[in-house]
């Protein structure tokens, strides 16, 4: 059971019951066939359930496909850009052109990456002022040539170094805030995990803000939450509840348009399904926008962000 989350390991303990059971033969077909289908709607009752800060930890889970995953997946021929040109090139966001159903479109994603050399290359997902000037930088590109944007959206927050403020960070920020305001172009954001802070904002400046079933989307980390409010890292689960930072409570406020279904036990659990369903719901957000003229999708991201 290493590597499962502590909620996870109780859902465990019963499946290994019911295959000992299984193994043993002692029960007829038709007995087990109940105790499995028992053991389902609890599963079912139990995820319907879960707490925000459970909701974290899936949002956080080492299993969970990263946007390097949905590109690799949903993404055809994707070239990707390098470089802010202005001072460097950020490895925590990837940018780039590629063909979503068969149509051109631009992707910016923030990646976190997997393996400790990767995590440390890729910032563990949090963006430097160069990530986010080459962002820009490569959705006004988008806008030059007409192509749709769509981002991936994962991190814990932007970069909080000195390195990142000497850089410029708050200004890099505010000015993807501004821009991305502006682009004449349909803008799709998907929460695929944490949405952090500003970090998570400057990429989702969007017509159409979709978030998986499982992703958190805040101001700030529970974490983080919890040291400023209580001076204790032991009220996660207070600030978590707190910060309403789930895709149920985000839907309800109004902030969030879609909630991407997950598989059962979340989406680290089924890759090929949660791809699908991410598939499905950007599809339709696209297909949405299409009609909308270049004023008209300008007016209506001002809109849904002034509601906001």
């Amino acid at each position: 059971m290493e590597g499962l989350l502590e909620f996870e390991r109780k859902v465990e303990k019963l499946r290994k019951k019911i295959e000992e059971l299984k193994k043993l033969g002692k029960h007829q077909p038709a007995v087990i066939e109940e105790i499995e289908r028992k053991f389902m709607r609890k599963i079912e009752e139990f995820y319907s359930n879960l707490s925000a800060w459970d909701r974290v930890q899936l949002a956080r889970h080492p299993d969970r496909p990263h946007s390097i995953d949905f590109i690799k997946a949903l993404f055809e021929d994707f070239v990707e850009l390098h470089g802010d040109r202005h001072c460097g090139d950020g490895k925590a966001i990837i940018a780039g052109f590629g063909k979503f159903n068969g149509e051109s479109v631009c992707v910016i994603a923030q990646e976190k990456g997997r393996e400790t050399k990767e995590k440390i290359a890729r910032n563990f997902g949090m963006p430097l002022p160069e990530d986010y000037r080459k962002a820009l930088r490569v959705m006004k590109l988008a806008e030059k040539f007409k192509k749709p944007i769509i981002t991936l959206v994962d991190t814990p927050g932007a970069f909080p170094g000195i390195e990142a403020e000497e850089h410029g960070q708050s200004e890099a920020i505010a000015r993807n805030l501004f821009e991305m305001a502006k682009l004449k172009v349909p803008i799709v954001s998907v929460v695929i995990g944490e949405g952090g802070s500003g970090g998570a904002l400057a990429i989702s400046v969007a017509n159409r803000l979709l978030m998986f079933e499982n992703a958190v989307y805040s101001v700030i980390s529970p974490e983080g939450c919890a040291a400023i409010l209580w001076q204790s890292q032991e009220k996660v689960k207070e600030a978590s509840e707190a910060l309403k930072l789930t895709a149920k409570d985000l839907k309800e406020m109004g902030i969030v348009d879609e909630i991407i279904p997950e598989p059962l036990e979340g989406a680290h659990r089924d890759w090929e399904t949660t791809f699908r369903n991410f598939k499905e719901f950007v599809s339709k957000a696209l297909n949405e926008l299409k009609g909308l003229s270049p004023k008209e999708l300008v007016e209506e991201r001002y809109r849904k962000f002034r509601n906001v």
